[in-house]
């Protein structure tokens, strides 16, 4: 077995949204697998506390950290900018930033529907194309967006959020099949409940949860380091044949009917 295909040594990796909860495990999990890694988000602080955390953990990897917004274009640029003044092209682009206001469909504003919008699917579209002359100055590179099982199918989520998502993973087939040809693989992952600080509150509600578990075949809520194991494998070498998937992380979730 040759062991490089399950390394990422010498690759860069961008992760947005990386400040906390999947974000920062997946930025985590790429570094165990040799990768350097650019963390982005809009809170400064925790942001630079998440990487003060990384550089500790793993003392011999490159951990940097950029505080944007990628909800704004100009912000966007900038972040794709510091990546190419380093002169070395991105390998991996992880759209992981996101964002959600859940409300019944009628009482959302436009304002408010458009900037889920525009945090999901806009940002992530936007920063693909940004990153993609890139991402083709190496002969394989991985971009994987990060949906939800709410784009899949119903839940309580909201109408717009599972719209963006659900869109996301329309991009991800689209982008998956025009970039293969330039060596650019592209996936998607659609996590259901997991435990971060997004979703302590619901969770918290003991009735709330029961009913969660009891949709779900696994009858746990899962755990941010299980999105990023599998955000992780699409980034390897050793999954160079995958490309255009989107990979439910959700304990049976969507399988279950009756």
């Amino acid at each position: 077995m040759d062991p490089h295909r399950w390394r990422l040594d010498g690759q860069l990796a961008l992760v947005t949204g990386g400040s906390a909860g999947i974000g920062r495990a997946i930025a985590r999990e790429l570094l165990g697998f040799g990768a350097s890694v650019l963390i982005a988000a809009r809170n400064g602080d925790a942001l630079e506390a998440t990487r003060d955390e990384l550089a500790e953990e793993f003392p011999d990897s490159e951990v940097s950290a950029l505080v944007g917004d990628v909800a704004d274009d100009e912000q966007r640029r900038e972040i794709l900018d510091w990546i190419e003044d380093r002169g070395e092209g991105l390998n991996i682009l992880i759209n992981n930033a996101g964002g959600n206001l859940t409300k019944p469909a009628d009482d959302y504003t436009e304002a408010e529907w458009r900037e889920i919008f525009e945090v999901n699917l806009f940002s992530a579209f936007e920063l693909s194309r940004y990153a993609h002359p890139l991402l083709t100055k190496h002969a394989a590179s991985s971009i994987v967006n990060v949906g939800s099982v709410s784009g899949l199918t119903h839940v309580r989520s909201g109408a717009p959020y599972g719209m963006s998502k659900a869109a996301l993973h329309q991009m991800t087939k689209n982008l998956a099949v025009e970039w293969a040809e330039d060596g650019v693989r592209v996936n998607a992952v659609a996590p259901w409940y997991i435990r971060t600080r997004r979703t302590s509150g619901k969770l918290a509600d003991p009735d709330y949860l029961d009913e969660v578990l009891l949709r779900t075949p696994m009858g746990r809520i899962g755990e941010p380091e299980e999105v990023a194991a599998a955000v992780a494998f699409l980034c390897l070498p050793a999954a160079g044949y995958i490309t255009g998937e989107c990979i439910a992380i959700d304990g049976g979730f969507l399988r279950y009917g009756f």
